[in-house]
């Protein structure tokens, strides 16, 4: 039986929450993620507060095999991401010298400041991940990967640590989009989805030139069974009268 790799990603900043920031990472990181056979289970926001870092960064790590951490690893007084990682894990924190050398290798001496130093701080024993634009360093501690919030920093650090990474069967996909409603199909569709338990189908109506219509996503690890339960959707579009639009 295949291994199913778990991960959890939190995109953390009140900017987030309050809509001024769009988030690009979250879209970013789970489909990576799926490349590697690692599946995304959950996906949480949460605001720049100590008491909820923590309590979510704890929970996470114990209940899945990978967390990642976008956002709050900057200089500013709002950026406690780091400091939180460490009192999660109960480790000291303060400058890693390792990080203080790659900042001082961006930086002129008299532009590295105490705010930018900051970005040097991180929990005692932490690996840090690479950051070939602005060098300011992410980290890992234990399954928790702590990644910049800026989605092209953020990617950059992806590339950089993802060698570290154990996944386990990719999960494999296929669409069927047709022009009846959920309405139309939910009583076949269901029967379908009992037949078919080890393949996770998802239903995403859409309204598209005056057309309303359905797209039908067919996840499984196991590639037999989805062509299978393509074919078996696409029987049940023909029996209800539909049009096939699109398949892959």
């Amino acid at each position: 039986m295949s291994t199913s790799v778990s991960a959890c990603i939190l995109v953390i900043g009140n900017e987030v929450l309050s809509g001024r920031t769009k988030d690009a990472n979250l879209s970013y990181l789970a489909g990576e993620l799926n490349t590697l056979g690692i599946q995304v289970r959950e996906a949480r926001v949460i605001p720049d507060d100590e008491t909820v870092i923590i309590d979510t960064v704890n929970f996470a790590r114990q209940n899945f095999d990978y967390v990642f951490t976008t956002g709050g690893i900057g200089p500013t007084h709002d950026d406690i991401t780091a400091a939180c990682i460490a009192k999660a894990f109960g480790l000291e924190f303060g400058h890693n010298p390792e990080a203080v050398a790659m900042l001082q290798s961006h930086y002129k001496p008299e532009d590295l400041n105490e705010a930018r130093l900051r970005m040097a701080k991180t929990p005692k024993g932490a690996i840090l991940i690479e950051n070939p634009i602005s060098k300011a360093p992410g980290f890992q501690v234990e399954n928790v990967f702590v990644l910049a919030g800026v989605p092209k920093i953020a990617q950059a650090m992806f590339e950089n640590l993802k060698g570290r990474l154990t996944g386990g069967a990719t999960v494999l996909s296929a669409t069927v989009t047709t022009d009846l409603t959920e309405g139309v199909i939910a009583k076949e569709l269901g029967l379908i989805q009992d037949q078919f338990d080890d393949v996770e189908i998802g239903s995403y109506p859409y309204f598209k030139q005056g057309q309303f219509g359905v797209s039908l996503v067919l996840r499984s690890v196991d590639q037999m069974r989805v062509e299978s339960c393509q074919t078996t959707v696409k029987e049940m579009i023909e029996k209800l009268g539909g049009k096939l639009i699109f398949s892959s």
